[in-house]
């Protein structure tokens, strides 16, 4: 078991954490959840003794071991991919490094025998004789294939780094497993693969992450960072949300009586449990639900953004239609003969092998750039707004928050006083001083929620989305998500999570050198069709 008592860090005023007492036992995987800059990687860190808490202590059962995923890319290159998994159980790596210098010694004599045979003995217990084929075959799972395992580190692109340092991480079977956003640069079948291991891991894992769609999967608990405490509670991220938001609307309800309140938990309740998860760890999760008292069920203290597009009038027959579409660069086709038409009820998921052709779509389309050749022309009835994926260029200019929002005010709104904008901050969080701050200075989050800002100023009736979730916490993605699902115009989006395009998009477009697959289906829909279809390629091979 792994336990933190009374554990307190703060840098000068700013208060992290204050006498957060938790523990973490076996067969359980926690999701770490907070707001930016809540703190959720420093808990891992706390955890893993590379940061000290000011106060307090962290404890581990006596013979377990911890094993944490790295985030310094560089501190193994002079190692091969092999070792540098293999080194994930330090451990067996040290013993393996004595007995080698061992039996490299010239004047071998009869203790070093002795010394050496019990080596050999606890190399064994430890299963280090399968060790290379066991990381072998993990990072190969991992998508790290056989001629790269002998290759340096520093020879390594970076995510192919990240798949080995993630590999080390899970080497050996660690008792306590600790993941900070380890789908970060993972594709979807990779993603697959780790939700799937870590269904079937029977010890502890701790996992900060912005991808719901993992969350849900792996999790059985969620452990909220919120005002310097830590509180778990039982379930994945959706029944932690849908939970807390039943429960906070049920605290506004001062003329519902209790015993309606307590069926409308129950009832809630029995209905998560049931449908608690497609994954392998469903059993466990509805056994933890099944045991909830209605008790741990809490309002949030969360806030959530209000991102709300308004569209000042509705779509008409035409779109957008698009016409033998290509572009390239540097030689490579990203796309080509690119033709299709949208519809009024068009929910678009938007992908591609190389992701490149996306964004450079998106550019294209919007008129941020231009193509190789094909046309693109909008419907008279359309203002579209566009979230692009690399939104610099707008944050150049030393203006204020209100002043940069005042620039894009639309000419049809005859009143954009100083009220009027700070409505569109506070729908998302930014007030007070806040507002004074020069666009230049503002986080990567800050500036995806001015983006937002000036898109709902727009009142558009088709959104233009890449990459929407990016740098953005929790609170911000769940609100997105809820706010495109109420949008009633169309929408053209791509995204890495997969909660977000399996709920929103009702049609998907590969964007491919040769043209597109149109499907109309579910995200989920169209990656099950993608890996039958591969099935049969590898039968038929």
């Amino acid at each position: 078991m792994l336990s933190t008592n009374n554990v307190s860090l703060s840098y000068g005023k700013r208060v992290l954490f204050d006498e957060v007492s938790i523990n973490f036992t076996k067969g359980n995987c926690y999701g770490i959840i907070g707001a930016n800059g809540a703190g959720k990687s420093t808990f891992l860190k706390i955890l893993s003794g590379e940061i000290e808490p000011n106060k307090g202590n962290v404890s581990i059962s006596p013979g377990e071991r911890l094993s944490m995923l790295k985030q310094n890319h560089f501190e193994f290159n002079d190692f091969t991919v092999l070792n540098t998994v293999l080194m994930g159980n330090k451990k067996m790596w040290d013993i393996q490094q004595v007995k080698d210098a061992l039996y490299l010694k010239e004047d071998f004599t009869e203790a070093d025998g002795i010394k050496a045979g019990e080596l050999e003995h606890d190399f064994g217990e430890m299963g280090g004789y399968t060790a290379e084929s066991d990381a072998a075959q993990l990072l190969s799972d991992l998508g790290v294939t056989d001629e790269l395992h002998q290759t340096l580190m520093q020879d390594l692109n970076g995510t192919q780094k990240v798949r080995v340092l993630l590999a080390q991480a899970l080497f050996g079977n660690p008792d306590i497993l600790l993941l900070d956003e380890p789908t970060n640069d993972l594709d979807i079948e990779t993603i697959r693969w780790l939700e799937n291991f870590l269904a079937d891991y029977e010890n502890t894992a701790i996992v900060v992450s912005h991808d719901r769609h993992f969350l849900d999967t792996v999790c059985t608990h969620v452990a909220d960072v919120d005002r310097s405490k830590i509180n778990i509670y039982t379930g994945n991220y959706t029944f932690w949300y849908e939970s807390s938001q039943l429960a906070a609307r049920q605290l506004n309800d001062k003329n519902k009586k209790n015993e309606e309140k307590r069926k409308d938990l129950l009832d809630f309740i029995a209905r998560f449990s049931a449908n608690a998860s497609k994954s392998k760890q469903a059993t466990s999760r509805k056994k933890a639900l099944e045991k909830l008292v209605i008790e741990d069920i809490k309002p949030s203290n969360r806030r959530y953004p209000g991102i709300i597009f308004k569209p000042d009038r509705q779509v008409g027959n035409d779109i957008v239609k698009i016409e033998k579409l290509s572009a390239s660069v540097d030689g490579e086709v990203l796309f080509a003969d690119v033709s299709f038409d949208v519809h009024k009820s068009d929910k678009i998921l938007f992908v591609s092998k190389n992701q490149l052709a996306v964004h450079a779509f998106f550019d294209i389309i919007n008129g941020e750039a231009k193509a190789d050749h094909g046309t693109v022309e909008w419907g008279t009835t359309i203002t579209k707004a566009y979230l692009p994926n690399n939104n610099q260029k707008f944050f150049e200019s030393e203006l204020n928050l209100m002043d940069w929002l005042r620039q894009f005010v639309p000419d049809t709104v005859k009143d954009a006083d100083e009220d009027f904008l700070r409505g569109f901050f506070g729908k998302m969080l930014f007030n007070g001083e806040e507002l004074n701050k020069k666009t230049k200075v503002l986080s990567g989050g800050e500036k995806v929620r001015c983006m937002l800002s000036k898109m709902m100023l727009q009142n558009p009736n088709c959104i233009v989305l890449d990459e929407p979730t990016n740098h953005l916490d929790l609170e911000s993605i769940t609100a997105f998500n809820n706010g495109a699902l109420d949008f009633p115009g169309v929408i053209m989006m791509t995204t890495h999570d997969l909660a977000f395009a399996n709920s929103v998009c009702n049609r998907i477009i590969e964007l491919t050198p040769n043209g597109i697959i149109d499907r109309i289906c579910n995200y989920e829909e169209y990656l099950e069709n993608e890996r039958v279809h591969e099935l049969k390629v590898e039968m038929y091979a």
